[in-house]
């Protein structure tokens, strides 16, 4: 019997993990309101008939997340607060029979590539026409913007190809298309991503063609900031940088994860790279883009990594001073190239290794912020939070990087999703703070 009155075709649809499962959430819930679902995203109403569970299944703690939510609403559903629970994504695409038989109570369990069969289930009509359509679930005044699906690199510790399959890029045409409608929309800044952006093109055009993307997407009148996330080291296309120096409005920004400083680990890993190339790399790319941000992510306790290994990463974070730093923990996943070895660092182990590379970025991060004080930067606000306008520069992505603080005042006002000229007066670790000058 139900508790409460459940709204009819009323969809909550909770998102977990990257910001590619994030596009994939908006493609549903737009395909959703044009069968007149009444959608919402991570609503805290208990009123809805339906709740579809997009899950990460990435690493050991995002899978953990995904379990906890889906029995969250496993639950909500035994006590009648929801009528039908559908769970998506990587976690239901890598695990579907072992879900199927742990929590019965979700009515269908559907894979990464399944949004037509979804909709059927849902008896609603997947319409072509809407390819590239969304509801986006980020402030309107940016947009992640997925520009290919699955990945070809043989990295041993990545599960993606078992949850997201091969490299298959989007054509040219439909993502400018797509790209001028969300301007069109109020979409001031878009984050090109995918699993790695550097194998754009190889499929469809027998060449990379990432630089002639961005060229496309540059000429779009009205949008003023194109961001570059998740490229590959080995093999990156140096023309790309040549686009970024000569466009003003692609960030001098740029997402490379790296993953480790020891070359015997980049060969364990499977990287096709060693560190030697890596920091001849990272030295072309900020020559030929004087000022470039470059943010990374590393891996600790990869197996076999010795003390020495991990003092050699350590001391490499310390040399390339890198602008923005994320470390994980290494996380045993099945049916990778990588679960054939011991997983032999203890976890204490890789909580302190990346707990130090952490301190190390934090003080370099802590010595570029000052340097900034003083200077003047075009910020991007995006929203308000303790008296205080928070915002963005080129330099810095949405939850990931640093922040600008502007407190609220009649001298210092800013409307969310407008850019405004921010003089910077002090800065800590990971933050800088400062007042208007122009907008």
């Amino acid at each position: 019997m139900k508790t409460k009155t459940l709204q009819k075709n009323k969809v909550n649809v909770i998102t977990l993990g990257c910001s590619k499962n994030t596009f994939d959430s908006e493609l549903l819930m737009a395909q959703l309101h044009a069968n007149k679902f009444d959608v919402e995203h991570e609503s805290m109403s208990q009123d809805h008939e339906i709740v579809i569970v997009n899950t990460c299944g990435f690493i050991d703690n995002a899978k953990q997340e995904s379990i906890d939510t889906i029995l969250q609403y496993a639950d909500a559903k035994d006590n009648g607060l929801v009528d039908k629970l559908y769970v998506t994504g990587c976690l239901s695409e890598r695990y579907k029979d072992d879900l199927e038989e742990e929590i019965p109570q979700v009515d269908a369990y559907f894979g990464t590539q399944e949004l037509p069969k979804m909709l059927k289930t849902l008896n609603a009509d997947y319409k072509k026409e809407l390819i590239g359509e969304r509801i986006l679930t980020t402030p309107s005044h940016f947009a992640y913007f997925k520009i290919a699906e699955g990945c070809d690199r043989p990295c041993s510790f990545c599960a993606i190809p078992l949850m997201r399959g091969k490299h298959r890029s989007t054509p040219i045409e439909q993502l400018v298309s797509n790209a001028k409608s969300l301007v069109a929309n109020g979409v001031k800044e878009l984050m090109l991503i995918a699993q790695d952006l550097t194998y754009y093109g190889l499929d469809l055009y027998k060449k990379r063609a990432l630089a002639d993307l961005l060229r496309e997407l540059s000429d779009i009148e009205g949008l003023e900031w194109i961001r570059l996330h998740y490229a590959y080291p080995s093999g990156f296309p140096l023309d790309v940088l040549e686009v970024i120096a000569e466009r003003d409005n692609i960030c001098n920004y740029l997402d490379m994860p790296l993953q480790h400083g020891s070359t015997k680990v980049l060969k364990d890993m499977r990287r096709g790279i060693t560190r030697e190339k890596t920091t001849e790399l990272v030295k072309t790319i900020r020559e030929k883009v004087p000022g470039i941000a470059i943010r990374t992510t590393l891996i600790a306790g990869y197996p076999g990594e010795t003390e020495e290994d991990f003092q050699e990463m350590a001391d490499w974070v310390r040399e390339m001073k890198f602008d923005r730093l994320g470390i994980f923990e290494y996380s045993h996943e099945e049916n990778t190239h990588a679960h054939n070895f011991e997983d032999d660092v203890p976890a204490e182990v890789k909580t302190t290794r990346a707990e130090e590379i952490m301190d190390i970025q934090s003080t370099i991060s802590y010595e570029h912020n000052q340097n900034k004080i003083g200077k003047e930067f075009k910020v991007l606000f995006d929203r308000v939070e303790n008296d205080h306008f928070v915002g963005r520069t080129e330099f810095d992505s949405p939850e990931v990087d640093n922040e600008v603080w502007v407190e609220i005042s009649e001298e210092n006002h800013v409307r969310i999703g407008d850019f405004a000229t921010v003089k910077i007066e002090r800065a800590d670790y990971f933050d800088l703070f400062g007042k208007v000058v122009t907008n």
